[in-house]
């Protein structure tokens, strides 16, 4: 068998229609309403068993003749700060093989994503490990909506999770191709000499590599629309260059390009649904490798941008190739930057790896962004851009230095390095991000993770879709 052969099919809805056995879904203050609804024969079932509507708990309610006939589910309380909003996505997991429907969902639409999400396998390399579970469209809910954000996001998951071997800067822009070839778009890659000219920051980080360097630039979409631009950091793998990891910490590095799967997923989403608007993606896609022609830590680089930037550190190469991305997509005075970028160890010891920070000045944008993380059950968590930090990137020798040389605040001074590359986008923001679940949550099985990008989705569709 092929790694092709093994590759996995994206969950899909059974039709609303479909002969299913039915998940109860109760809450804390609805356990008495159900219980008096159940036949008495599983009432007492369930009572035997134990069932409490707690939050996971999972009961089989035989039929007469022993076979499912309805499941019992719990949420807890629904209204508790604490509640999982994709708990659903549990079930494909725990549930044996067969057809199902939801009863009493919350919001049936976020219930049946969550159980596509929770469906979700990496199988590339081994198969017959995913749910045999399948859920019936809920009624009511736009199935293909709700497909096409499983499918994106299963895209981005795919992308991460496989190992650098698979998936380096021509494996980037292959699946950035196939994904412009599905949702015509157009696209162009730069890479040679007239990356080295053009884009200088990326061409030095990728140079040492066997594995050219490139940036990659997808366009969609009518041009007298609001203009979208998402930067997303692809580092196919990241030793550190000569200022090189423990071995420790280079075991997960394949997920460094996580930021470039996220703003593939979210470009999947909003072609797929068909927004207003012209959307750009950037992904400046190279490997952080280590050779004779490697740069070092005390080099003075040229960027894009006209800015000299002096190399403090090899291995905080993410904000030198988002800054000639960022520099690009500012010239053409976008509506709106997002980037996106597994940059900085500082923000997963803020707030973990489940909470991405998210960076801007626009008090506007904040807000909204605030909201689309809450309708989306992709939460973030804004961090200051204190201005007086951008001292720290202070250089003797070239106009700014990649990192502050301290112990502090440094994701803030990562993204005050980015804001310098395109300083006049009022609405630019900035996600600093893990892409990677450390352990399996409902609907978020453990691997690489599309953070941000169902936020962004809903952010856009809010905005821009009519």
């Amino acid at each position: 068998m092929t790694q092709a052969d093994t590759q996995p099919t994206t969950p899909t809805l059974l039709p609303a229609d479909a002969q299913s056995v039915p998940v109860t879904l109760v809450t804390t203050g609805s356990w008495g309403d159900v219980q008096g609804a159940l036949d008495p024969a599983q009432r007492r079932f369930a009572e035997a068993l134990g069932f409490k509507p707690k939050a996971g708990s999972l009961t089989l309610l035989p039929g007469p003749d022993g076979s499912l006939a309805r499941v019992l589910f719990g949420l807890g309380d629904t209204e508790a700060a604490a509640y999982d909003r994709l708990i659903i996505g549990k079930l494909p997991g725990l549930l044996p093989e067969g057809s199902f429907r939801l009863e009493h969902a919350p919001d049936p639409a976020e219930a049946a994503l969550a159980w596509l999400m929770g469906s979700y396998r990496f199988g590339r390399y081994r198969s017959g490990n995913g749910p045999k579970a399948r859920l019936a469209a809920p009624a009511g809910i736009d199935a293909g909506e709700v497909e096409r954000i499983a499918a994106a996001v299963a895209l981005g998951r795919d992308l991460i999770n496989t190992p650098a071997n698979d998936m380096g800067p021509a494996e980037i822009e292959a699946a950035a191709r196939s994904l412009a070839e599905r949702h015509g778009a157009a696209i162009a890659v730069t890479q040679g000499d007239v990356l080295a000219k053009e884009y200088p920051l990326i061409h030095a980080v990728g140079a040492a590599s066997p594995r050219a360097p490139r940036l990659i630039d997808l366009t969609w979409g009518p041009e007298d629309t609001p203009r979208v631009t998402l930067v997303g950091k692809g580092v196919a793998f990241d030793t550190g260059g000569l200022d090189i990891k423990p071995s420790a910490a280079m075991l997960l590095m394949k997920k460094d390009m996580g930021g470039a799967a996220a703003a593939l997923a979210a470009a999947d989403m909003v072609m797929g649904s068909g927004l207003k608007v012209r959307l750009r993606v950037l992904i400046p896609a190279v490997e952080n490798a280590i050779s004779g022609n490697a740069f070092r830590p005390g080099d003075v680089l040229p960027s894009r941008a006209g800015l000299s930037v002096e190399i403090g550190n090899t291995d905080a190469e993410g904000r030198l190739i988002l800054a000639d991305a960022l520099a690009l997509a500012e010239a053409e005075s976008p509506d709106l930057i997002l980037d996106y970028s597994t940059l900085t160890g500082a923000a997963r010891v803020a707030l973990g790896p489940d909470l991405p920070a998210f960076f801007t000045e626009d008090e506007g944008l904040a807000a909204s962004v605030a909201e689309a993380g809450r309708s989306a059950a992709d939460p973030v968590w804004r961090m200051p851009l204190h201005a007086p930090y951008a001292s720290l990137l202070d250089s003797k020798v070239a106009d700014i230095n990649n990192v502050s040389g301290g112990p502090f605040a440094g994701a803030i001074t990562a993204a005050l390095f980015l804001r310098r590359f395109a300083p006049k986008t009022k609405e630019h923001g900035h996600f600093d991000l893990y892409g990677w679940n450390p352990s399996t949550k409902p609907g978020r099985p453990e691997g690489g993770e599309v953070q941000t990008a169902r936020l962004t989705y809903a952010l856009l569709k809010a905005r821009y879709g009519g």
